[in-house]
């Protein structure tokens, strides 16, 4: 195994800031840095005339650029090879790898917790009272540092599974979109029809409201308990289900059954009203307050169809005929009780839901691989950048090979 040099960033890299004038006459495309390495944030452009800033920094094409001010949550990355003009403010210092390190190379170490904490460590204080991290600081940071070929060799594997990355994602976008034209063709052939309100199909009431005297109940249970965090549009994220203690007869009445059909109160516009059909995934699992539950009562309908209607109709419906409040959109329960659900045959409801049900599984299916493949990539990265991992020099054929 080759032996990684230890070299300071002030031996491979190069403080290199393009300051440029700024003129009234000019409009500038301007960038940030996204916290833990995850790349520039693309802000809307600015005028000469509106902006106090006397330069900004131009950031060109692979360089290494932080923001001084949010270095501790790991703002650095570096630029896109193919980034068009870009500037930041003189809060964003730019750097130039030397000849002993490629860009490339050096944005992978920029997405490790490893860099972060290095960032960290330079940034004293707490919280908004952080000090920034100076570009003279930065330099001092330590790295292994492979020769050029090795560099070359990690990159290329992890270009080879970020492709696969970018190519799911790229599926899974097809698949939301497809779904949405399933879900807009569904309303163009419903719209015009008969329709009923849905507390004369459902049964709706809220979740479980914490009350102080209910603690000092003898009759408590812990339960598992689902939040505004785990209701999303289609689906419910189960991942991280919290628990909470309630009276017995409390947890009995909310206790959710297969079939009911759960709404989002809400918090911003893009959250009123989405949810899916429980499936009775966890057992005795009841829901929060800012969770409404829909268990249908007329058999002429179909909880699958009157929940993705919900989140395909609904999402303007709801924005409609929701509430904003300082910034914070809601439904209640009357306005849910009136939403309008078309009154059409069983048969015509199942063919519908089906057909949005078997797109939805792909795009989970797909999420799930996203998910299995960015955690195999992490671990990949961590363990190539330890050593653990080393790609033979033999690889070098086959890249020319490829080239």
């Amino acid at each position: 195994m080759s032996e990684w040099e230890r070299a300071r960033l002030n031996e491979v890299i190069a403080l290199d800031v393009d300051a440029v004038p700024v003129t009234t006459t000019a409009t500038y495309d301007i960038v940030g840095v996204l916290n833990r390495g995850r790349g520039l944030l693309f802000r809307d452009p600015i005028a000469g005339d509106e902006t106090s800033y006397k330069t900004l920094n131009r950031i060109r094409p692979n360089q290494i650029v932080y923001s001084r001010l949010k270095a501790f949550e790991g703002a650095i990355t570096v630029a896109p090879n193919d980034l068009g003009e870009a500037y930041a403010s003189q809060e964003f210092p730019t750097f130039t790898c030397g000849e002993r390190m490629l860009p490339e190379f050096f944005r992978l170490l920029t997405t490790t917790k490893r860099f972060w904490e290095q960032l960290q460590a330079l940034s004293t204080g707490m919280g908004g009272r952080r000090e920034r991290v100076k570009p003279a600081d930065f330099l001092t940071i330590e790295v292994a540092r492979p020769s050029l070929s090795e560099q070359r060799r990690v990159v290329d594997v992890m270009a080879a599974v970020d492709a696969q990355l970018e190519a799911l994602g790229e599926e899974g976008a097809r698949a939301d979109i497809l779904w949405w034209a399933i879900a807009s063709d569904m309303i163009d052939a419903l719209a015009d029809g008969d329709w009923v309100r849905l507390d004369s199909i459902a049964d709706i009431s809220g979740g479980l409201t914490k009350n102080k005297k209910d603690f000092e109940r003898p009759d408590l249970v812990e339960v598992p308990y689902l939040r505004v965090a785990n209701v999303h549009r289609r689906y419910l994220d189960l991942r991280e289900v919290v628990t909470i203690e309630t009276t017995s007869s409390k947890a009995a009445a909310l206790r959710l059954q297969p079939g009911d059909i759960l709404f989002n109160e809400g918090g911003d516009k893009d959250k009123l009203g989405r949810g899916d059909v429980w499936r009775g995934q966890i057992d005795q699992c009841i829901h929060q307050n800012h969770v409404f539950r829909a268990r249908v009562t007329d058999p002429g309908f179909v909880p699958q169809f009157v929940s993705a209607w919900g989140n395909s109709f609904g999402k303007s419906w709801f924005e409609t005929y929701g509430t904003q409040t300082t910034g914070i959109a809601s439904i209640n329960k009357r306005t849910l009780s009136r939403f309008p659900v078309p009154d059409v045959p069983s048969s015509e409801q199942k063919a519908w839901a089906g057909r949005l049900d078997a797109v939805w599984q792909t795009q989970a299916a797909v999420s799930a691989e996203l998910a299995h493949l960015r955690t195999f990539r992490s671990n990949l990265l961590t363990s190539l950048l330890n050593q653990e991992i080393e790609i033979p020099e033999s690889y070098d054929v086959l890249l020319e090979k490829a080239s």
